[in-house]
């Protein structure tokens, strides 16, 4: 389980009153301590990867932690200490169209990195200032020594309104990344990788250890950053190229260097949330009607089928293999986008982006993975999933990979009408009901009897299946029923045709006891 206190603890900061007037503060409002950086040195982008490919070949040893009174912190004394966006990089030049803001260390992320600016062939360093953060009377007076130093960063830009610099990714803990489009607010997160996911030994979570940004010119809106990864049985070179907008695309370059053999490596990991929908609902007493960061897997597999699959809150760890060769993209999708859907008028579900993952050239054969774990609450992230290899990565070797990331609204990857919704519940005599909206398109013949259903489980008994037109969707809904009767785990599947052609995305379904 993973505590989404440890991905979205910034996010207490972004929305407190203190951060938002710094945000919009007067150009006149003179900053206190603006961030500075430290002399140049000759430098290359692709040092990084050398970088990586040495650091591999040498026993792994961890950043030092800042001082332990600053890992003892209360969420509370944390979130007293953000940063102030007037003191900004480059707050004072304003024909560089970006701002790069920083993180204090301490509580979930007591290692700090190294941040640093490129330019010219140059690289020079973000040096720490204590003075760049503003707090309140709650925060305490803590050591500060050699090993203290930034946790974070993030980037704002002038997205929506001249003067107002909006911020768009975050680069916080661990090998974990966020970004919004624009409208949208922070949900799930990102990662460099994954190793061992679901291992009862536990999961290993390699760093981003230093971070380099390419400072851009005047009128550019691609936004580049360099990240160095390191962990006990991994290193990378990372390359970022960021376009914000609505949707923000992301091109992510990475060459990985595995130390030790790796049989269970994630590629383009995602981490979210999902406590309860339609399909679970009858097992939260809450006055909302979800509670979710996404609500399904979508998939386009190699062989041009589209899969959704809407995610589950198991009552014990589940674990999902699509098994696919070359993959043209996957990622998880939030598709519930009324506010009426949620009825939050603070964690604002209905705003949460999807991210859709396009590898580029062929990634071999391997299985998108889900991993599903239970919660009772919505602090915490229990939603992964990742691409997986399916030869393991030897040690000494080396492996390069790109894919785009898509974070937005967007959920019309792949071909087929698009699944809106999946309920589930008790019939009113026995069995259950299971109804699956499909969103109406062009392909949609007047008469639903021209469609073909198909219907299938791994157990049990299942009806074949009503047709109706939902009249506020437009879009057919398809109703079945099922009988587990012995049956602990039933495995669905259903698609609409006609005329012996896909007409719908597959939609799959893993129905537990």
């Amino acid at each position: 389980m993973l505590r989404r206190d440890v991905l979205t603890g910034l996010l207490a900061l972004a929305s407190s009153p203190a951060l938002a007037q710094a945000t919009t503060a007067p150009a006149d409002d003179a900053p206190d301590a603006i961030l500075m950086l430290g002399d140049g040195s000759p430098f290359d982008a692709s040092d990084i990867v050398d970088m990586a490919r040495k650091l591999s070949q040498t026993p792994f040893q961890a950043v030092p932690d800042v001082p332990k009174e600053w890992t003892e912190l209360t969420y509370e004394q944390y979130v007293s200490i953000w940063f102030d966006t007037r003191n900004a990089l480059w707050t004072d030049e304003p024909d560089t169209p970006l701002r790069l803001d920083v993180f204090a260390p301490g509580l979930y992320f007591p290692r700090p990195v190294d941040i640093a600016v490129i330019e010219d062939g140059q690289t020079r360093p973000l040096l720490f200032d204590f003075d760049v953060f503003d707090k309140t009377d709650k925060f305490p007076k803590l050591p500060t020594g050699s090993n203290l130093g930034y946790s974070g960063l993030r980037l704002r830009a002038e997205l929506e309104k001249a003067g107002i610099y909006q911020e768009f990714t975050v680069f916080q803990g661990a090998s974990y990344f966020r970004a919004v489009g624009n409208g949208d607010i922070y949900g799930l997160s990102a990662r460099g990788v994954a190793i061992d996911t679901g291992d009862p030994d536990g999961e290993e979570f390699p760093d981003f250890r230093a971070f380099w940004l390419e400072k851009p010119k005047k009128g550019e809106t691609t936004f580049i950053v360099h990240a160095l990864m390191d962990g006990p049985s991994i290193t990378g070179a990372y390359r970022f190229e960021i376009t914000p907008g609505a949707p923000l695309v992301m091109e992510v370059e990475a060459t990985l260097f595995p130390r030790t053999e790796l049989d269970a490596v994630g590629i383009a990991p995602l981490t979210s949330m999902f406590q309860f929908d339609e399909t679970n609902r009858d097992r939260f007493s809450d006055f909302r009607p979800a509670v979710h960061d996404s609500d399904g897997l979508l998939i386009h597999n190699g062989a041009g089928e589209t899969l959704w699959r809407p995610l589950a809150n198991p009552k014990a760890l589940q674990v999902s293999a699509f098994g696919d060769e070359n993959p043209k993209g996957f990622g998880l999708m939030q598709r519930a986008r009324k506010f009426s859907d949620f009825a939050d008028l603070q964690a604002h579900y209905h705003k949460r982006p999807g991210v859709w993952i396009e590898p580029k050239g062929e990634w071999g054969k391997g299985a998108v993975t889900l991993f599903e774990i239970p919660t009772d609450r919505e602090i915490y992230d229990n939603i992964v999933t990742m691409w997986r290899p399916a030869e393991p990565m030897a040690a000494g070797s080396e492996h390069a990979l790109s894919y785009r990331l898509t974070w937005g609204q967007d959920s019309d990857f792949g071909n087929g009408l698009r699944v809106l919704n999946t309920r589930i519940g008790k019939a009113f005599e026995d069995g259950i009901i299971v109804a699956i909206d499909f969103e109406d398109g062009a392909g949609v013949p007047e008469d639903l009897d021209q469609i073909e259903k198909l219907i299938s489980a791994s157990a049990g008994k299942v009806s074949g299946g009503v047709l109706q037109r939902n009249p506020e969707t437009g879009g057919p809904r398809l109703a079945f029923k099922f009988h587990p009767e012995e049956a602990g785990l039933i495995e669905f599947r259903a698609e609409l045709r006609v005329d012996g052609k896909p007409l719908s995305e597959t939609w799959l379904y893993r129905w537990t006891a």
